[in-house]
């Protein structure tokens, strides 16, 4: 089973450094928030990089990759953590410290573009999103690729698990209000395909990377 973590944290910090780093800066930006007007706060969010679908602020694309390090409250945080925490370890020792962050940030990225691109803006309210949620569903995506695509590198009760993840995230996106559902799909969706292009473009060498 993939998806249950033995490492103490120093054999984990060892072996899924990105994903320490992406924990870290998550942690980092929500004290942030939370000394400079609260991360519940609208226009706190919106100064460090909070994405608004209306307005000057939609054509500032740095915010399409900020967003990703913010979260709305302490329970945002915590449910995204712990599934970066968890479920993510194995697709970095499987694609490599740099392809992996170049998925989890092309993903997250992505989703949210498509968030704001496929949304009917409202003048009179805008919406702000934040969270690292697109990201941690590219790199669902990604497992959903292995688990279609190349079956013989997961094993069956992690498949279970898997499914069953995705069945469970995908009612609560729907079932749960004021959810980025659109970013939720996207991040599956580019996640699929990221991971796809990147084992073809940037093959690893026999010399795996540790």
């Amino acid at each position: 089973m993939i998806f249950i973590r033995y490492e103490n944290w120093r054999s984990y910090v060892r072996y899924y450094p990105v994903t320490t780093l992406l924990l870290l800066a998550n942690v980092v930006m929500f004290v942030v928030l939370t000394a400079n007007g609260g991360s519940t706060n609208l226009d706190t969010l919106v100064h460090y990089g909070a994405i608004v679908d209306n307005g000057p602020y939609r054509e500032e694309w740095w915010r399409y990759g900020a967003a990703v390090f913010l979260h709305n409250g302490f329970s945002h945080l915590f449910f995204n953590s712990f599934a970066l925490l968890v479920f993510a370890p194995p697709l970095e020792r499987l694609l490599g410290w740099w392809r992996y962050a170049l998925l989890y940030l092309g993903g997250g990225v992505l989703a949210n573009v498509m968030s704001i691109v496929l949304s009917t803006p409202d003048v009179n309210v805008w919406r702000v999103s934040v969270g690292a949620s697109g990201a941690i569903y590219a790199v669902y995506g990604a497992f959903l690729y292995i688990a279609l695509m190349q079956r013989t590198m997961m094993d069956e009760g992690s498949r279970k698990t898997l499914y069953g993840l995705l069945l469970t995230g995908l009612i609560m996106t729907f079932a749960v209000p004021k959810i980025d559902w659109v970013a939720h799909i996207g991040g599956l969706v580019a996640g699929f395909f990221l991971y796809g292009l990147i084992i073809r473009v940037f093959k690893r060498s026999r010399r795996q990377e540790r």
